[in-house]
């Protein structure tokens, strides 16, 4: 028989109390923002996205519930020093899913207008509402397909930063993104163990990208690989 996880507040903060939350304190505080306010929020939207997915829409694996900070919002955030860094102030953020990682990027002080695109209403719809509960400002969420939005001729070099976690590969993700990113503009890619072979065996990304950086988030494999958007021409 199956066990119906419950959705009362009570439960809900169960799972999260036991979880690392404290691994969360070392990249807020390198991003330089109120760690006491984004630990706040950071906690609210968890409360959310768990909430959802057990009783409205699946926006992650059950089995990732009991490791949502470590999973999620430390891999999220622990990049947000280097994205603030790169200057960016146009963010669009491709595959959004359940908000990962621009929404915690956001509560971790990556401020700009963000444009979060995600294909699946019922995850889009869950975005907006997380983005009302925490008042997060200057976020837009576009439900559409990735290949569509980048056929709009005025979305065309109109962003400088761009990310994407957990979506298609990485070649054709950057292909995409020079679509859309403005030359000096930088993409913030999260990718597994796999992405030095999809990098060799296709290197095509090479003419419009640099590869400029790569840095480990979390505790497994993943990491967050950096390209700077070449000159036109």
């Amino acid at each position: 028989m199956t066990r119906t996880r419950s959705v009362t507040p009570e439960a809900i903060e169960r799972l999260l109390a036991g979880q690392p939350w404290d691994a969360l304190n070392a990249p807020l505080l390198r991003a330089g923002v109120d760690v006491t306010a984004a630990m706040r929020d950071l906690r609210a939207y968890a409360k959310l996205l768990i909430g959802w997915n057990r009783s409205a829409s699946n926006l992650i694996s059950k089995n990732d519930e009991p490791r949502i900070v470590e999973r999620h919002l430390l891999e999220s955030v622990a990049p947000a020093h280097w994205l603030k860094e790169s200057g960016c102030a146009r963010w669009i953020d491709f595959g959004s899913g359940a908000g990962l990682p621009a929404v915690p990027l956001a509560i971790a002080g990556v401020r700009g207008h963000w444009t979060l695109v995600e294909s699946r209403r019922t995850k889009t719809l869950f975005i907006r509402r997380a983005l009302q509960e925490i008042s997060l400002g200057d976020i837009e969420t576009v439900n559409d397909r990735l290949e569509n939005f980048v056929e709009d001729p005025a979305r065309s070099a109109a962003f400088d930063g761009f990310t994407s976690r957990a979506t298609i590969k990485l070649v054709p993700t950057l292909a995409l993104a020079a679509r859309l990113i403005a030359p000096g503009g930088s993409a913030f890619l999260w990718k597994g163990s796999g992405r030095e072979q999809e990098m060799e065996q296709d290197a095509g990304w090479r003419g419009a990208w640099e590869l400029t950086g790569i840095l480990g988030v979390g505790t497994g494999p993943n990491v967050v690989v950096r390209f700077l958007r070449r000159a036109i021409g």
